[in-house]
Order: structure tokens, then sequence, then C-alpha cells
């Protein structure tokens, strides 16, 4: 799931927010050894954060149908919070400030991944990918902490987090359907009554 959400974070950025431009796209941890490396324009995508979104959790079951049978019944999806340092790279420090404003404008645009940039598993599922750029970070998390790590200096960036379903993978089959009334045996061994109860159709 999480190479599938990559690349289409990959497209984003190459097809739509800066379309007609040569900008290269790379999701290695930005260090320094990795900017000496960088001799063309480059728009860095470094997932530094990898958490469920309990605010999209679901309880219970879902059930899934044969011929208008349940057949089975299975954990809804988790949602996955995935949370992208976005940062672009150039040898003029303006040049970089119209990379991150055009990236900004283009991700503003939706507020889930497109779908057709959906691929296995996501576009499987059928459920839209919410995304989010530039929001806060929350309070245990703070960018200055991820660039300390990173050993290198703060630089400007945008917070990208994209919460993609994922399937657990736990199904339970379902019992064969009722097809006669539940009768209750009531009394002794000598005297039974025995009560028809909640008759199912066929």
């Amino acid at each position: 799931m999480i190479h599938e959400v990559d690349e289409a974070l990959r497209r984003l950025v190459r097809d739509d927010a800066l379309r007609g431009t040569d900008v290269e796209v790379a999701f290695e941890a930005p260090t320094k050894d990795w900017a000496a490396r960088r001799n063309a324009p480059t728009v860095n995508v470094y997932l530094y954060d990898i958490r469920e979104d309990l605010r999209r959790r679901q309880r219970g079951l879902l059930n899934e149908y044969d011929n208008g049978q349940v057949t089975a019944r299975r954990l809804p999806p988790r949602h996955i919070k995935l949370s992208y340092l976005m940062t672009a790279w150039t040898q003029r420090s303006e040049d970089e400030h119209r990379l991150l404003s055009e990236l900004l404008v283009g991700f503003l645009r939706h507020e889930s991944v497109p779908v057709e940039l959906l691929t296995g598993s996501l576009v499987a599922l059928g459920l839209p990918v919410p995304m989010t750029i530039a929001l806060p970070p929350p309070e245990d998390r703070a960018f200055a902490d991820v660039w300390t790590a990173l050993g290198g200096e703060l630089k400007p960036s945008l917070d990208v987090v994209v919460s993609a379903p994922i399937d657990s993978g736990r199904v339970f089959a379902a019992g064969p359907p009722v097809d006669e009334g539940m009768r209750l045996a009531m009394g002794d061994d000598s005297v039974s009554h025995r009560v028809a109860m909640s008759r199912r159709r066929p």
C-alpha cells in the first residue's frame, strides 16, 4: 500500500502540480550526503511517519453477499496516515520557493488522491484516499525534530498527509442460512411445549 501511495504522489507532482517541467522526484531521506549529490532540480517526498488514523476507524463487521445471502463477514479497512516531508532542491532559494508555491497550489486542488492515480489495493478497496497539505503538525511531533534526526539544517517544507485504507485480511465465514424456525422445548421429559420463534425466509 505504501509503494502505491508513493507512486500516486510521484505522478501528482510530475503530471499535475509541476506539469511541463523536468524536475526529478525522489523519496530518499534528504540528508547532507544526499543533498550534496543533487545536480538537477529535485522535489524530495520523504516518508517520515506512519500511524493509524484513529478518527476513521470503524467498528463491527462488514457482510459479504452471494446471491443475496451472507457468505462471510470481514473487519472494515483501517486507515493509515502516511506523513511526507516535501521539499524543493535547486541552486537558488528563489527557485525552491517557486517550486514550493506551485506544489502547494497543485495539491490544494485535491482533497483526496485523484482516483485515476490509484493502483493495486487502493483501487480494489474502492474507497477515497483523503489527503491534506500544510496543516499544523500534531503536538507530539515537530518538523525541527525531523531535520535534527536527518542531520541537516532546517529547510522550508510542505507536510503532506495521506490517509490510506488497508484491508486487514481478517475474514470470518458465515454459517449456512436458516431454512426452518427455531424451536424451544420447555418443561420436563413428560410434558414439553414447543414454540416456534423467528422463522426466517429461506
